[in-house]
């Protein structure tokens, strides 16, 4: 039988479940050399689950408080603290309280203890527990221990721990331990982080000190001094006038105690000890390998660590074993996707991907720096970056600082510009581009799919890993030829010669927008219209609609024969699903599910087509916008004409615009290209993985996704896959869910963010990037989730990002906003084609404003209003 009580040198972070997150970074701690913990040991969680068992009336408050949910708050207030009473009143059972009285006879008599809580699910990667439970200091005599342990494991069920586990996705069946450790009566406490938690900068450590104990700094009920560490030298002090402080006092708990005007104005640190707290601090640091936040205090010129936790909050920072200073730039914010990609998903990206790539956090990271120092391509790159203002303002940010890179040349921002006016200042050489280039690289592509799905069932195991990686290589082949490369550019450029031009010559903005309708060829655009086909078959038939609106299967395609047309309605998605299934949202990632392995998800939005819609929208939609278009340029080449140099203005305007409705519909075509080959690989993959699963190597075939495509080769050939490898990729992926990806961030880990330089804006207003011109008022709609698209005619799109997988969606709105994107990103360019007024790139969207405020999106000059 294992014992409920521990050293606290006996633990560490691999009992956690055992001893709760506090013990078992303090176990940790215990192994650092030079480091000094006060003694102490804890109660396991075994000791809890033996107090909660002694009493079905415990048991059943506490399944009743399990089946609550979030806004209960009345029920939640009432339940735990039905809860708390019972155990406060329920006796620790005598082989857990006899096992802590042998521990406190090896100290003596009257040593003082500070009593705390260790959860399970504290100090975690992906949340912070900090404050949730109860501490209890100066603590003396068996009796009053006994009771302080049972206060600590009630204070699990405070109204405040309760609605965190809640929020956060936590069982409320968390276990508790509690730490018991001989009190250092401090002179001085506070917290130090080993990295800056606001800016995230790693060279940078930040001191908290306060006088006395830490209890009056963590209930915020005392002000401390602030110091800034860089590189061992303390670059800010701000001492606070310090009124009162916390200390122990003879009889248990503490005293507040008002200080002299002389302690108040005194700095709590001086520079040696502050400079001795920072090394300590890099030392623990070292030892977990992250960046941590550190609770410690002084006493009798020592310093004691009492608690060290992750800081959970920092996004990591990609690997640089030679310390290389480095500039990296979000691959996710360039592609619209900033989830975190699980690693077969990532491996299989990389490998598709072109240059050197940096990893972290789930997400993907190319270093700009080294273009950024050359004066030959500085310019151009940040003028590249003018269709994504936040990124370049960012860049910029850095360059003009002189704290982490030196330039040899003076920077000047003038030269963006002058790069900008140089490539616009004639019709731009793309145009020249064969317009049969587009027939010939769908073609071609088309061919090799076809292959592909063909070839791959020759192959298995080890063999298939080797087949597929050389197919990505054909497909990296495909996107970086140069024809692909330059039908690519021929729309980027046309566009901005078209804005440019028309702007300078008619003072019309944005012009290329409207021009950019109803485009030819455009997988991604057809696929939303085709859905309103889809509709379109469905309308005749109300048993089928009403059938749809209560779906709850996933294998609603083999019900729908029993209804009048379900055969017709399930030939008609499932050839929308041949062409289109391979898409999903996310869908760069590999082991994201396909609208083909969950079609349940498209419900949505093809009940809203129906609500939304009459019969033939497509074909009306279609002509609307071109329609629109010849009308447009109609008006362009006559106003044109009546110019100095009229004739050759038409002649350039007309020879662009036919360039940019050639071109640009091609520009969604490549990702297309990319996720039909992902999808054809997954599905080759996951057969093989259900083989594993059949051999008992791994437990279920999605397993595979926590292993690259290399180490997949390995399992296939080694037969051999660590459950322990599994659960701690599943743990660190749970974790990179949390995060929020930086769009630019230096190897330091400082997360740098830029700002609009926008004027005359409205009062009130956020501003973003214009990228589809009009003004639209409506009915926001906050939609993360496909399921959730719920949409009414005049609704606004408001979203994280938008990838292809969104398209059908923006057949029913009238106006889009995201917080992710550029000028030639998929929200931008399908925005575009359809009509709808459009600003991406606005931080912070989806909590400033609320699901359903109306708003005012204003595509052409680049900011929404709140109405």
């Amino acid at each position: 039988m294992r014992p409920f009580v521990y050293n606290l040198k006996e633990v560490s972070q691999k009992d956690i479940a055992l001893v709760g997150g506090k013990a078992a970074n303090l176990g940790e701690l215990c192994r650092i050399q030079g480091v000094r913990v006060p003694e102490g040991f804890c109660i396991s969680t075994e000791a809890f689950k033996k107090m909660m068992t002694t009493s079905s009336e415990i048991e059943q408050t506490l399944n009743q408080l399990a089946s609550l949910e979030i806004g209960q708050q009345n029920a939640i207030r009432e339940t735990g603290q039905e809860l708390r009473n019972l155990m406060l009143n329920q006796a620790i059972p005598n082989e857990v309280a006899n096992e802590i009285i042998a521990q406190l006879h090896s100290y003596e008599g009257d040593t003082a203890f500070a009593v705390r809580s260790s959860a399970t699910a504290e100090d975690l990667p992906g949340t912070s527990f900090a404050g949730q439970q109860d501490t209890f200091l100066n603590i003396t005599g068996e009796a009053a221990i006994l009771e302080h342990v049972r206060k600590c494991w009630a204070s699990l069920y405070n109204e405040r721990a309760i609605s965190y586990r809640m929020q956060n996705g936590f069982s409320q069946h968390v276990e508790l331990a509690v730490v018991i450790q001989k009190l250092v009566p401090a002179e001085a406490a506070g917290v130090l982080f080993t990295a800056d938690p606001l800016s995230g900068n790693r060279s940078v450590a930040t001191i908290d000190a306060s006088y006395g104990l830490g209890e009056g700094l963590v209930s915020g009920q005392v002000q401390a001094d602030v110091y800034r560490i860089k590189q061992g030298k303390v670059t800010s002090q701000l001492v606070a006038q310090k009124e009162v402080a916390f200390f122990t006092q003879e009889e248990k708990g503490v005293r507040k105690v008002a200080l002299s005007k002389r302690e108040q104005d005194r700095p709590v640190l001086t520079e040696t000890q502050i400079a001795e707290l920072t090394e300590l601090g890099k030392q623990i640091e070292q030892h977990f390998d992250y960046p941590v936040d550190i609770e410690w205090c002084r006493f009798d010129d020592q310093f004691f660590i009492v608690q060290s936790r992750r800081i959970t909050t920092l996004f990591p920072l990609p690997k640089n074993p030679d310390e290389t200073k480095r500039i990296y730039l979000s691959v996710g914010h360039q592609q619209m996707m900033t989830d975190s990609l699980l690693p077969l998903g990532m491996s299989v990206y990389v490998e598709t991907s072109f240059g050197e790539r940096f990893q972290a956090g789930g997400r993907l990271f190319v270093d700009v720096l080294p273009r950024l120092l050359a004066p030959e391509s500085r310019y151009a790159i940040l003028e590249s970056f003018s269709s994504e203002p936040l990124t370049k303002d960012a860049l910029q940010t850095i360059l003009k600082r002189d704290n982490f890179v030196e330039i040899n040349d003076e920077f000047d921002e003038t030269k963006i510009d002058e790069n900008k006016q140089k490539k616009l200042a004639a019709v731009p050489k793309t145009s020249e581009l064969d317009p049969e280039t587009v027939v010939k690289l769908v073609n071609a592509s088309e061919n090799a799919l076809s292959k592909l799905k063909t070839e791959i069932n020759k192959y298995s195991g080890a063999d298939l890993i080797d087949f597929i990686q050389a197919d990505i290589a054909k497909v990296k082949g495909f996107l970086a030829q140069k024809e692909t490369m330059a039908a690519i550019m021929a729309a980027m450029d046309s566009a901005a010669w078209l804005n440019d031009k028309m702007n300078e010559w008619l003072g019309e903005e944005n012009v290329a927008d409207v021009l950019s309708q109803s485009l030819p060829d455009n997988i991604t655009s057809e696929m939303g219209l085709a859905l309103l086909d889809v509709a379109d078959v469905i309308r005749p038939y109300p048993e089928i609609i009403t059938f749809l609106e209560q779906v709850s299967t996933k294998n609603f395609l083999e019900e729908l024969p029993r209804f009048k047309g379900g055969e017709e309605v399930r030939a008609a998605l499932l050839d929308y699903l041949q062409v289109y299934g391979m898409r999903c949202v996310g869908e760069i990632d590999l082991t994201k599910l396909r609208w083909s392995e969950e079609p349940e998800i498209l419900i949505p939005m093809i009940l809203s087509n129906l609500k939304n819609f009459e019969k033939g929208a497509r074909q009306e939609k279609y002509e609307n916008g071109l329609k629109e278009v010849l009308n447009k340029k109609k008006s362009l080449l006559e106003r044109l004409a009546k110019k100095p140099n009229g004739a050759e203005k038409v002649v350039e305007t007309k020879k662009v615009i036919a360039t940019l409705r050639t071109f640009s519909g091609f520009r969604e075509y490549p990702k297309y290209v990319m996720v039909t080959h992902y999808f054809v690989y997954k599905q080759a993959l996951l057969n093989e993985a259900r083989k594993l699963v059949t051999e008992g190597i791994i437990s279920q075939a999605d397993d595979i996704y926590y292993v690259t495509l290399s180490e997949l080769k390995k399992v296939f050939e080694t037969k051999i896959l660590g459950d322990e490898i599994i659960r701690e990729r599943k743990l660190a992926y749970d974790w990179y869910q949390t995060l929020t990806p930086p769009r630019v961030m230096t190897s330091e880990g400082e997360v740098v963010t830029g700002e609009y330089k926008m004027d005359n804006l409205p009062d009130g207003a956020i501003p973003g990037l214009a990228v589809s011109r009009g003004v639209v008022e409506g009915r926001a709609r906050i939609i993360t989730k496909m399921e959730d698209a719920a949409l009414a005619p005049g609704d606004i799109l408001v979203t994280t990002f938008t990838d292809p997988s969104f398209t059908p969606l923006f057949v029913s709105v009238k106006g889009l906003v995201t917080e992710v994107g550029g000028l030639m990103t998929h929200g931008a360019v399908i925005a575009r084609e359809y009509g709808l007024p459009a600003v991406v790139g606005v931080d912070g969207a989806t909590s400033q404003i609320k699901d359903g405020q109306m708003i005012r999106v204003n595509g052409t000059k680049g900011y929404i209003e709140i109405l």
